[in-house]
């Protein structure tokens, strides 16, 4: 597993095939908090959300970017919303 700390703030999240994923809000415990401005409205009118990725599918942080073992739709498809 990768050291936590080594994840920054405004940091790109990118998958394993490199497809933008979002932007580290910050890490929450064993998750990453992404920011809002990635999240798109929902068709319910709620706006934007915060999501969270665990940090089990961090292969690897290069500075201000932080890469995936899944792909950027995987890992789109295992986002949790914040309650």
């Amino acid at each position: 597993m990768v050291d936590a700390t080594q994840i920054k703030e405004h940091a790109e999240v990118i998958g394993a095939d490199g497809v933008h994923v979002g932007t580290v809000d910050h890490v929450d415990g064993d998750r990453i908090k992404l920011t809002k401005t990635d999240s798109p409205s929902t068709e319910d009118g709620q706006g934007q959300k915060h999501h969270y990725l665990p940090l089990g599918l961090v292969a690897e942080v290069e500075g201000d970017t932080v890469r995936l073992s899944a792909t950027g739709q995987n890992a789109v498809d295992l986002f949790e919303e914040a309650e």
